[in-house]
């Protein structure tokens, strides 16, 4: 296995140390930072294979021109939401020969477990609002690893009971939908996944880097007509879980919202 250059980001070292113990048991070179400024440095002088970033809102604010262009770092947060996280794992050099699917994928896992034990406090996350972004190539074994983890994530801030609930079927469909229809399965093009969550509502963002499609022209899966075609039966899904979606012009970037069931 090639060793790996991995980056975190981590301003309160919630899993920046734990990581790099974990990952450096292989020989990986891993670097910690705790701002976007610093990280910008690295990005920009370095070639890093993982990006890993774990931020409070208060340390994200200002955006300058140059961070602007790192599309691996998330997004700068206004002070006046600076009570908002930021976490966001980027994946830079796939389908490049560096990475196996299997040892990205526990890459992802290794990191998604470790939060969600031990950051991802069900008595404390209910108090926050969360921005989680994924960038990471179409591969289905790792949109079922995002999955499983965003179910336990939303589950914690009570916005579903896992039991109970058809979230994780729309969400499935979403996310299979992108790389199977949007993407082709071509491992080189990417998959932009984000949620944003509170103790209200849950809002979910799909993105691919395909050609996108015409809404109205999927067939009703409702009319008799089309009852044993499986076109547009994710699309009603959707629909029929999620109380908002909205789709852009293109049809490649795909907006759900999820309400809280206890409100």
């Amino acid at each position: 296995m090639m060793h790996k250059k991995i980056l975190i980001v981590d301003d309160y070292d919630d899993l920046g140390t734990a990581l790099m113990e974990e990952f450096g048991k292989d020989g990986n070179l891993v670097k910690i930072v705790k701002t976007r400024t610093d990280a910008v440095a690295f990005i920009e002088n370095d070639n890093f294979d993982l990006i890993i970033t774990d931020l409070d809102g208060e340390n994200m604010s200002a955006e300058t021109e140059a961070e602007a262009e790192i599309e691996c770092l998330p997004d700068a947060i206004n002070n006046s939401r600076s009570h908002i996280k930021a976490f966001k794992i980027c994946v830079s050099n796939y389908g490049k020969g560096d990475f196996t699917e299997e040892e990205l994928k526990q890459f992802i896992e290794t990191t998604l477990n470790h939060k969600a034990k031990f950051v991802d406090q069900k008595e404390i996350v209910q108090n926050w609002r969360e921005k989680i972004e994924f960038e990471i190539p179409s591969l289905i074994s790792l949109m079922h690893t995002i999955l499983d983890y965003l179910m336990r994530r939303v589950e914690k801030n009570g916005i579903v009971n896992s039991e109970n609930s058809n979230l994780f079927i729309a969400l499935d469909e979403a996310f299979v939908n992108a790389v199977k229809h949007g993407n082709k399965f071509d491992p080189t093009k990417f998959v932009r996944i984000s949620a944003e969550v509170s103790s209200k509502e849950a809002r979910f963002t799909v993105e691919d880097e395909g050609e996108g499609f015409n809404l109205a022209a999927v067939p009703d899966p409702t009319d008799t007509e089309n009852l044993f075609k499986t076109s547009g039966r994710g699309v009603l899904i959707i629909h029929n879980v999620m109380d908002e979606v909205r789709y852009n012009e293109r049809g490649n970037r795909l907006e759900m919202i999820k309400k809280s069931e206890k409100i």
